[in-house]
């Protein structure tokens, strides 16, 4: 299943051009022109090479300077880019005065704001398919059973959603379904109500409200009666964040089966931890699980559950396959039995298939149920799966490199073009901060994360171009400021910052920068939109 890609935030190349934040008030746009003009201005330089040279950049930073002071270009240029201003989009080219594009882009923002509502038209479902490896042998089928529930909720309006929904059951020749509806209504940002119904196996009629009593707690309250009996039941539960990573809960229920539960869950970036006891007037019950992520894309888990009617230990993990899509393979031992369960999860859908192995518990076949699909998984992964993919990655990035080598390399011209032009401004700063021990940028490349592991190899074969990677410690030693600071802003793409390029377009880039402070020398790496400030007030 083919990776999907992370889309990133827009660019604002033209912010990064003349190096200001995407919030730049207008003075602050015609502060940072001033002083990129007495750079780049043609009538600087004598030689016609240089000349020729600041011409091009003086005239981008015109350019520059021309849309971010108009307020109705800005506007387009910050939801659009330079597509919606040179090709229109939507705008079209009839549309020449200001309050015929103020209209347009105002139309335009409507259907944006309508295509967001639309898309909070969510479905989900699961699908369980229950099979028996046993009774398969004893001359039976491998199905046993199916299980299907699908809802639809879709947001009508700011503070009103409509829901509907059902689901569906068979277990050998035995079967029956539900029906169900739900409206929620949001009074305010910390209160809301929802009223819902079912027919079917489960026919009742209900309503539920929730508010949020503080900043760190949450309380929900519930009725509902059954429409066969005219039983009532009542839930209360409560929610609140003990600290930064860790919320606690307490549920009760009053009815025909009144329970009582206290649980907690842990999450952090690495690994999650969640429990929880309950005790009902038929039952006891306790759970567990751990998750602990390896990766961005995989993740191992165990989990256990005891109490009156189970006992089970179960393990396994899964893996991401796409922004999306997620798989995920679990073993199970416990009074029940042996199973293996296959899970694949695809935005709110989920496909769960779980597979009995066998209905005794002997040890040796446990262990082996375990062993063989473990040892499988890993021997196709490390043979198979991962060459698999490391293929396939080295051929998009060769297919990618053939179609953008020419764009690159005009790229590459450009920026050194513009450094040239930055060397002995940039030489002055560097040697002023040297003679203070202050900032002193001494090594700053730019490009594809992989290879900014290969720096060193860079530093041996002295072949910038062989890797997707660019030299910017000149730019960089140009931007430290009279303050002996160094600060590129937050969202903006890093290529568009002058004496940059993109050295591998569609690749995801970082920049690591080798600085001097003080004496003292400072590694930093970060990601193409993120912050950079050096060195920190506290250094």
């Amino acid at each position: 299943m083919e990776e999907e890609e992370k889309a990133g935030p827009p660019n604002k190349d033209l912010y990064a051009l003349l190096h200001i934040s995407p919030e730049a008030s207008d003075e602050e746009i015609r502060k940072a022109y001033r002083q990129w003009a007495q750079v780049y201005h043609p009538d600087k330089y004598q030689s016609p090479h240089m000349k020729d040279i600041a011409t091009e950049n003086f005239q981008r930073i015109c350019e520059a300077y021309e849309i971010l002071t108009d307020e109705n270009k800005r506007q387009i240029y910050d939801i659009y880019g330079m597509e919606g201003l040179t090709s229109g989009l939507e705008l079209g080219p009839k549309l020449n005065k200001a309050d015929e594009i103020k209209a347009e882009l105002e139309r335009l923002r409507k259907r944006k704001e309508q295509e967001k509502i639309s898309a909070h038209f969510r479905p989900s479902g699961t699908i369980v398919a229950n099979m028996s490896l046993p009774h398969f042998l004893e001359g039976g089928g491998i199905l046993r059973g199916m299980g299907m529930t699908s809802e639809v909720q879709s947001q009508i309006s700011k503070s009103n959603t409509v829901g509907v929904g059902g689901n569906l059951a068979v277990t050998d020749n035995i079967g029956g379904g539900a029906a169900s509806a739900l409206f929620r209504h949001q009074f305010s940002s910390v209160s809301s109500v929802e009223f819902m119904a079912s027919t079917g196996l489960r026919s009742l009629i209900g309503m539920q409200a929730s508010r949020h009593l503080t900043l760190h707690s949450t309380a929900t309250m519930g009725i509902s009666m059954s429409l066969k009996d005219g039983s009532l039941n009542l839930s209360n539960s409560w929610t609140r964040q003990l600290s930064e990573t860790v919320n606690g809960n307490i549920r009760l229920v009053l009815g025909p089966e009144s329970s009582v539960a206290v649980g907690w869950q842990k999450k952090e970036e690495k690994r999650s931890v969640a429990g929880e006891v309950e005790f009902s007037t038929s039952s006891f019950g306790a759970s567990a699980h751990y998750t602990h992520r390896f990766s961005s894309k995989s993740h191992g888990r165990i989990a256990g559950r005891v109490g009156s009617t189970m006992l089970e230990l179960e393990l396994g993990g899964g893996r991401k396959l796409s922004k999306f899509s997620t798989v995920r393979m679990l073993y199970s031992i416990g009074i029940q039995g042996i199973f293996w369960k296959f899970e694949l999860r695809r935005g709110g859908q989920k496909l769960i298939i779980p597979i009995l192995i066998s209905r005794g518990l002997n040890p040796v076949f446990a262990a082996g149920a375990f062993i063989f699909p473990t040892s499988a998984y890993f021997l196709l992964k490390k043979f198979l799966v991962k060459p698999y993919y490391q293929r396939r990655e080295k051929q998009k990035a060769l297919e990618n490199m053939q179609k953008t080598s020419a764009l690159v390399r005009e790229a590459r011209a450009a920026a050194e073009k513009a450094q040239q032009l930055l060397q002995n401004v940039a030489n002055r700063k560097r040697n002023r901060q040297s003679e203070i021990g202050g900032l002193v940028i001494t090594k700053a490349i730019y490009g594809n994360q992989k290879d900014l592991k290969k720096k060193d190899e860079l530093n041996e074969t002295n072949d910038e171009s062989s890797i997707s990677i660019i030299d910017v410690t000149l730019p960089l030693n140009f931007l430290v400021n009279d303050s002996g600071q160094l600060k590129l802003h937050e969202g903006v793409k890093k290529s568009g910052i002058m004496g940059f390029c993109d050295p591998c377009p569609g690749e995801p880039k970082q920049l690591y920068v080798e600085y001097t402070y003080g004496g003292k020398t400072f590694e930093v790496v970060v990601d193409d939109y993120e912050e950079l400030l050096i060195p920190r007030p506290l250094q």
